[in-house]
C-alpha cells in the first residue's frame, strides 16, 4: 500500500525549517538533518544520532525516507562491481562500480528500463517501466561511493549517466540529482567530473545548452552516415545527423563544454576507414573527443566484435586527423557489466 506519508528529501532547507519550527524545534534541527540527508547518505531516520530519540520519532511520524537498497552485488575477476538495485516500490535497476588505476567511476541509471530500441543494447530489449527519481539516482551514486571506499580503499571519483535508460528523456529528476551530487551541502562532486550520456534527442541537447549545464555531455554515435546509425538507432529517424550536429553546436555555444562522441564498433559494420573519414568529418562540426567502444555481445545480438586491428586502424586513421581518440576495452564482462549489457539478469524487473 503506497505510504500516505510524504518523502523527506522532496522538502528543501528551508521547508524543513518550517516544519521544524512549527513543531517547537530548534531552526537548526533543519541543517543538521539536511546533512544527514545528502551529506552523509543516511538511508533511515535511525541513523541520525545527533538528532534526539523525540525528534527522529516526530519525522518517522510525518515523512518518510524511501532509500535505494543492494538486492545482488557481483565482483568480476576485473574488479568491477555490478550492482541490481532495488528502488522502494521492488523495481530493479542496475549500476556498476569500475575501478582503473586513474579512476574509480560509477555507472548509474536514470531509468527503469529503456524506450529506445537500439540494436546493439540489452536494456533496450526491456520496455520503459518508469523514470527513476532523483534521490534513487542520488542513491545509486552514494552506495557505489561506499563500495570504491569499503572494497577498494579508494574515493569515487567520476559519474556517468550511462547506465540504464536515456538521461535526457528524465531530464528534470537528472538535473536535480547532479545538483545534489555536486552541491557543497551534497556530496560536493565537481560537476567536470559528471558526465551525461544520450543517445541524441535534438531539442534536449539544446535545453541543456540554454541551462548552461556545467557537466560533460557524451552523445552515443555509432555511426556518422544516417543509414547506418538508423538502423543501429531508431531515434536517428527523428534526430538525423544534420540535426544533431546544430543541437551541439548550440550546446558548446552555451557552455564551451567539449562533446565526447561514443562509437561502438562492430565487425563488418562499422569498422572501415571509410567510416573512419565519415566520422572525422563529422568531428569538424563541434570541438570533441572520441571514445571508441569495444563491443559487448549481447544475447539474441545480430553485431559481433570487431577485430583489434580494425579497431586499431581505425583510431591511427582518427589520429592522424588531430582527433583526441580513446579506445575503451570491456570492462565486467564475465558478469554482464559492461556497455549495453545491462538487462536485469539476475531477476524480473519488479517483484
Amino acid at each position: 500500500m503506497k505510504s500516505s506519508k510524504q518523502n523527506i528529501r522532496n522538502l528543501s532547507l528551508e521547508e524543513m525549517k518550517t516544519f521544524l519550527v512549527e513543531k517547537g524545534e530548534k531552526a537548526f534541527r533543519a541543517k543538521q538533518l539536511y546533512e544527514w540527508l545528502w551529506k552523509k547518505s543516511a538511508r533511515s531516520f535511525e541513523e541520525m544520532t545527533n538528532l534526539s530519540k523525540g525528534l527522529r520519532e516526530l519525522l518517522i511520524e510525518h515523512f518518510e525516507l524511501p532509500a535505494v537498497s543492494i538486492v545482488e552485488e557481483q565482483i568480476s575477476e576485473d574488479k568491477t562491481i555490478k550492482n541490481a538495485f532495488r528502488l522502494a516500490d521492488g523495481k530493479i535497476t542496475e549500476g556498476v562500480l569500475i575501478p582503473t588505476p586513474k579512476r574509480v567511476t560509477a555507472c548509474i541509471s536514470s531509468q527503469v528500463g529503456c524506450s529506445l530500441t537500439c540494436k546493439f543494447c540489452a536494456t533496450g530489449k526491456l520496455k520503459l517501466m518508469r523514470n527513476i527519481q532523483f534521490d534513487e539516482i542520488y542513491d545509486q551514486v552514494a552506495i557505489i561511493k561506499e563500495q570504491a571506499e569499503k572494497y577498494y580503499d579508494r574515493p569515487l571519483s567520476n559519474i556517468v549517466y550511462m547506465g540504464m535508460g536515456e538521461p535526457l528523456l528524465n531530464y528534470s529528476q537528472v538535473l536535480k540529482s547532479i545538483e545534489k551530487i555536486t552541491s557543497p551541502e551534497g556530496l560536493g562532486m565537481s560537476p567536470k567530473r559528471i558526465t551525461v550520456s544520450t543517445a541524441g534527442i535534438a531539442k534536449l541537447i539544446r535545453k541543456l545548452g540554454d541551462d548552461k549545464v556545467k557537466f560533460n555531455l557524451a552523445l552515443s554515435l555509432h555511426a556518422a552516415n544516417d543509414e547506418k546509425r538508423s538502423k543501429l538507432m531508431p531515434i536517428n529517424d527523428q534526430n538525423n545527423l544534420e540535426v544533431l550536429a546544430e543541437a551541439l553546436k548550440y550546446f558548446y555555444e552555451k557552455t564551451e563544454t567539449r562533446v565526447t562522441f561514443e562509437y561502438i564498433i562492430f565487425k563488418g559494420f562499422n569498422d572501415e576507414i571509410e567510416d573512419a573519414k565519415e566520422l572525422a568529418e563529422f568531428c569538424k562540426h563541434v570541438p570533441c573527443k572520441i571514445n571508441i567502444i569495444e563491443y559487448n555481445p549481447i544475447d539474441d545480438a545480430e553485431f559481433q566484435q570487431a577485430d583489434s586491428s580494425k579497431v586499431d586502424a581505425f583510431a591511427h586513421f582518427l589520429e592522424s586527423k588531430n582527433l583526441i581518440v580513446n579506445i575503451r576495452r570491456s570492462r565486467g564482462k564475465d558478469i554482464d557489466a559492461a556497455c549495453g549489457q545491462l538487462a536485469n539478469k539476475n531477476g524480473a524487473i519488479a517483484v
